[in-house]
């Protein structure tokens, strides 16, 4: 049963999250400001997170700063919600190590396949605990920097309107450069692209 940290300052929604991923059979653990999320997070170690940004002590950027400076916490799953939509926001969000960055209001259905894609990218990685702090190793497989920039991210669960904001081109653009990785790699789709990335990636991190 993973455990789900949610850090929001605004009552009803955060009881609303608390009561919803209740429901939804995930173990709650619940902050109200920056400062308490961040210590509950380096003490219970959740399986994933579910920020604000706009909080009190400590804002969602220097929760996530934090998280991603520490080793026990690196890799944590890690998910913005807030009311700040625009492609700047989400584009920083994503480049300092967001997974996921949900626009206020969301809708259940989005919440939930964010968490379980996440969740399941999580355990994905922890099998062959990658380095992505460079797309040169992807480079080996007979892409070009551009593409394997792409594949960098894809590998991390990104999906291609995310990397086009992260990179900077169009979702067109990220799908012409993603069949033109499966067809270099020599596989078929998205999926078999990510787990030999994340080969690639985990032995450069040996």
């Amino acid at each position: 049963m993973p455990t789900i940290l949610i850090i929001e300052d605004h009552a009803a929604l955060r009881q609303n999250l608390i009561d919803l991923l209740g429901l939804e059979g995930h173990r709650v653990l619940s902050a109200a400001d920056g400062v308490s999320g961040l210590e509950l997070a380096r003490e219970k170690r959740p399986d994933l997170v579910l920020c604000d940004i706009m909080l009190p002590g400590l804002d969602g950027w220097e929760i996530l700063a934090a998280l991603r400076a520490e080793p026990a916490t690196a890799a944590l799953p890690f998910i913005f919600l807030t009311a700040k939509g625009d492609a700047a926001d989400v584009r920083a969000g994503m480049r300092q190590g967001a997974d996921d960055y949900l626009a206020k209001p969301f809708t259940r259905v989005d919440l939930l396949d964010a968490i379980s894609t996440r969740l399941q990218r999580s355990a994905q990685q922890r099998v062959f605990a990658p380095n992505f702090s460079s797309s040169a190793p992807l480079e080996r497989l007979g892409l070009s920097p551009r593409e394997a920039e792409v594949l960098l991210w894809m590998a991390q669960g990104k999906a291609n309107p995310e990397i086009a904001l992260i990179v900077g081109c169009s979702a067109a653009t990220v799908k012409k450069h993603a069949l033109h990785i499966f067809e270099k790699m020599g596989v078929e789709g998205r999926a078999n692209a990510m787990l030999r990335a994340l080969e690639v990636l985990s032995a450069s991190a040996d």
